[in-house]
């Protein structure tokens, strides 16, 4: 009877894993469709605001109230300072990207931070990237021309272009939480991102600060911090439970819950050109997580 117990052990964890992270792709998804639709009311700084300030203070509350101050300590604090600098960068101008870009256009580009990270982590990083994963790196980009096409529709090229930059910045941000993996708990990292970030914000929003005129503004403002703190607090748990090869590809479900939501919201569905090219940026990301993985094995 004992043999079997450790196998089923760790079969409920990886399932307690797959679950919390498509719980995550469903809270990211809805903290992205509720900046969208605040686009319409507000800047986008003033959402970039009440996202990271009210995460900050939710997983600041919930891991201080745990583990006591001291797991506010960090080992590397410029490498700290420099992720969370990083993060607050990507979420400014996905945001102000989707100004003028849809749900399901903004998540498919933001697919290429993977692809990014593993054109980076050979220089930045020292990593060996063989000649499979830089055929998919190209492959990828390849996908997210096909998806932006250049000199087509000059009002969407900016929000385009941003949210590259946005998927940049987020590629830094994992390409920095790998260097101080092992340096800083988990929960230190999350309070160092969210302490810089509302840091950086609050000194933006007052240019920008416009007092909320309906109830249920204030309503979604207060929920993107909540929501997207406990999803961010979700991934962590999930990671915790299950290695990452396993769990990355589940992120691209997020296209799929874009693409419903935009229709829902705002009768919108992406062309052809973005289903091909959403196609190879996925199957170019898969297949680097199928490398990376048999590589570490």
């Amino acid at each position: 009877m004992r043999g079997p117990q450790p196998t089923a052990h760790k079969s409920d964890r990886v399932m307690q894993a797959i679950a919390l992270m498509c719980l995550y792709v469903s809270l990211i998804v809805f903290v992205n469709a509720g900046g969208k639709v605040l686009t319409a009311y507000h800047d986008p700084l003033q959402i970039v605001f009440f996202r990271h300030g009210g995460a900050f203070v939710f997983i600041t509350t919930i891991f201080v109230v745990r583990h006591g101050w001291g797991i506010v300590r960090t080992r590397k604090p410029l490498l700290q300072i420099g992720r969370g600098l990083f993060g607050i960068l990507s979420s400014i101008l996905y945001f102000t990207a989707l100004v003028t870009t849809s749900l399901a256009t903004a998540a498919a580009i933001s697919f290429t931070a993977p692809l990014v990270v593993t054109a980076l982590s050979a220089p930045l990083l020292a990593e060996k990237v063989g000649a499979h994963r830089w055929g998919a790196v190209v492959v990828g980009f390849l996908g997210a021309l096909i998806i932006i096409r250049p000199g087509v529709g000059e009002g969407a090229q900016w929000g385009s272009a941003m949210l590259v930059g946005s998927a940049c910045c987020t590629a830094m941000y994992q390409l920095i939480t790998r260097k101080l993996a092992g340096q800083d708990r988990a929960e230190t990292t999350n309070i160092w991102s969210g302490l810089v970030s509302a840091s950086v914000i609050v000194c933006l929003i007052p240019f920008v600060w416009e007092m909320p005129r309906e109830p249920w503004l204030w309503a979604l403002f207060l929920s993107l911090g909540v929501i997207g703190g406990t999803g961010h607090f979700l991934l962590t748990k999930a990671f915790e439970r299950g290695p990452a090869s396993l769990l990355s590809p589940f992120n691209y479900l997020q296209l799929i819950g874009a693409t419903g939501t935009g229709y829902a919201l705002y009768g919108q569905l992406p062309d052809g050109w973005t289903w091909i090219g959403a196609a190879v940026i996925v199957v170019a990301g898969l297949y680097i997580a199928y490398r990376e993985n048999r590589v570490r094995r």
